[in-house]
């Protein structure tokens, strides 16, 4: 399991990539891997308000339709309109191509309770 030691990870399985107060988020190579093949994605408009735990969208798969929930508090000033078209982009790259959104973060400190890479591994084995 690919688990990349430079993002935090939430226990809803999304991670965040920060770069001073935007925080690119996306989903885990574990929860790509549970999906099975991604086929469609919705994703919210730009200038939204979202809070952290909140569903900013939907992915779906054949297996199953799940939340997308933000891990951050912030207004999202991008989204990855190119997953409209290439859904299954998530799934060969959850990491780099397959981003979803950017949330300029109300607070960037808020990050750091997110879990680190050792923890999110940890977690996934609490999990099994």
């Amino acid at each position: 399991m690919n688990v990349p030691p430079d993002l935090r990870y939430s226990k809803s399985h999304e991670w965040v990539r920060l770069e001073n107060e935007l925080a690119t988020i996306g989903i885990t190579d574990y929860a790509q891997d549970q999906l099975g093949d991604v086929v469609y994605i919705e994703l919210p408009e730009t200038g939204r308000l979202i809070h952290q735990e909140e569903v900013f969208g939907s992915i779906e798969s054949v297996k199953a339709v799940s939340d997308l929930l933000s891990p951050v508090n912030g207004e999202i000033v991008e989204v990855n309109e190119d997953l409209a078209d290439t859904p299954e982009t998530v799934n060969e790259d959850p990491y780099a191509v397959g981003w979803m959104i950017i949330v300029r973060m109300d607070d960037p400190a808020e990050a750091q309770e997110l879990l680190s890479a050792e923890e999110y591994r940890a977690f996934l084995e609490e999990e099994e």
